[in-house]
């Protein structure tokens, strides 16, 4: 049985040969819906290179190891099966130039047998080719974005580049993401390090290795204790705090004491700076709001001060709900959704300002490679949805019914006072720093930005990066 999905890309044949080749590409073309883990080639493709995938199906984990087969650095490359769920499965990835050269078609064809033989083609055929055309409709959408970003800024030179929260949701992709755009990436852990790619730190006994932070190019900085891991406790609520202050400060400190300085430090935020706050349109010129979650993002941003005063250039990207398949709200949402046991939360007029995970992968590259960002900047999508808006978009994305409300004082009762700012409040936020500086949105509508998450989306994503 066969296969065959095709793509135009805005980089020449080699380019985007070279990109599937480098470190973690394979990472982000991985479905945000499926649970998939990957063991390489976090060194790039070779030649005769064995990955192994392992898939998560329910109770069942599955094991599938691929060899590369083939390999040509100008035209693509092909990796078979070595042991997996398959009888056969043979996978093509051809480039080929287009017009003048500076663009290409990217061709995917896949010849495979099901198991089971003639019962596993007869049943099993529909089905396999039905997640294909799913999966290869996502990998497509991120290839062309991701390789989209990158024509964008065609002279910008490799960097090196310190990540703290690496394995987060927002960490781990944009990891991927900078790797796969020809980064040195090193990332900041609390674990014992596990080779030349890891530094180690404990922002909770206030160490780090001072000397070891010289000569970095940028540093982005996501670690932070998950606002919605637990009832806001005073206990829980000092842990978020102090993970997102203390971390802060010490790594700025120590970067600030370096010879060799950043270029520039990009952290983390949130919109949750602002409070709620209605129907009030809210910018990065906006006043703060009052109570636990600006006070904590206030001394969040506060915290990076002594970089600031020593001439790095630092920029506070203030995110929204963000959306992705893998975690966060979304994921939270969607087994009760897909149960038709969803519904707005409380009046449903409460503001949501939310933002595509690959929209936020983007920002934050935009912010390393963009001179002109500096301070804070909101991330998130142009159009925010009320509650009500984006639980009837999801309901449409997942065709199913939306009438079971979750009325506000139950919220109350089993969420405490985090349903007051996370569920019932919420903010109008609009992204005028990023817009400013030439950022452009490729999922800037939220039933867009779901169907791509949830890969339900059209062959195409609605916008494009400038």
């Amino acid at each position: 049985m066969q296969f065959q999905r095709t793509c135009s890309l805005p980089v020449p044949a080699r380019e985007a040969m070279a990109w599937h080749a480098r470190p973690r590409a394979f990472d982000r073309l991985l479905p945000q819906w499926e649970s998939v883990e990957v063991d390489g080639p976090a060194r790039g493709l070779e030649l005769g290179q064995e990955i192994l995938i392992r898939i998560q199906q329910g109770p069942l984990r599955l094991g599938w190891l691929a060899r590369i087969a083939e390999l040509d650095p100008e035209r693509g490359f092909v990796d078979e099966q070595v042991r997996g769920p398959f009888a056969r499965w043979s996978h093509r990835h051809s480039f080929e130039p287009t017009g003048d050269g500076s663009t290409c078609r990217l061709t995917d064809a896949i010849d495979f047998a099901p198991p089971l033989g003639l019962l596993g083609r007869l049943f099993g055929g529909a089905l396999i080719r039905s997640k294909l055309e799913r999966m290869f409709t996502y990998r497509h959408a991120i290839t062309r974005h991701d390789l989209g970003i990158l024509a964008a800024h065609p002279k910008q030179k490799p960097m090196r580049i310190l990540v703290s929260g690496s394995t987060g949701l927002v960490g781990k992709p944009l990891v991927s993401f900078l790797s796969a755009a020809g980064h040195e990436v090193v990332r900041l852990v609390r674990s014992a390090p596990k080779g030349a790619g890891e530094l180690q730190w404990d922002p909770a006994a206030g160490t780090i290795d001072a000397a070891a932070l010289e000569g970095f190019d940028g540093v982005v900085h996501l670690a932070g204790e998950n606002i919605a891991a637990g009832r806001w406790t005073a206990k829980q609520k000092a842990k978020i705090r102090d993970s997102r202050v203390d971390g802060t400060g010490l790594l700025a400190k120590a970067l600030a004491s370096c010879t060799n300085k950043p270029g520039v430090f990009v952290q983390a935020s949130a919109v949750g700076w602002y409070g709620n706050r209605g129907d009030e349109v809210l910018t990065e010129d906006s006043q703060p709001g009052t109570g636990f979650l600006p006070d904590t993002c206030q001394a969040w941003e506060a915290a990076a001060q002594p970089l600031r005063d020593a001439g790095v250039r630092t920029v506070a990207l203030r995110l929204g709900v963000v959306l992705s398949a893998r975690g966060g709200a979304l994921a939270k949402m969607l087994l009760p959704f897909q149960l038709g046991a969803g519904g707005v939360i409380g009046s449903g007029k409460q503001w949501m300002s939310w933002v595509a995970l690959d929209d936020v992968v983007a920002a934050f590259h935009h912010a390393l490679v963009t001179e002109s960002l500096e301070g804070p900047a909101n991330l998130v999508a142009p159009a925010a949805a009320t509650n009500r808006e984006y639980t009837k978009a999801l309901g449409r994305v997942l065709k199913r019914p939306t009438i079971a409300p979750l009325p506000g004082f139950i919220a109350k009762l089993a969420f405490g006072e985090m349903a007051e700012d996370l569920l019932l409040g919420g903010q109008r936020v609009r992204p005028d720093a990023l817009l400013d500086s030439g950022f452009r949105f490729t999922w800037p509508e939220v039933e867009g930005a779901l169907r791509h998450a949830l890969g339900r989306e059209q062959s195409q994503p609605v916008g494009a990066h400038a």
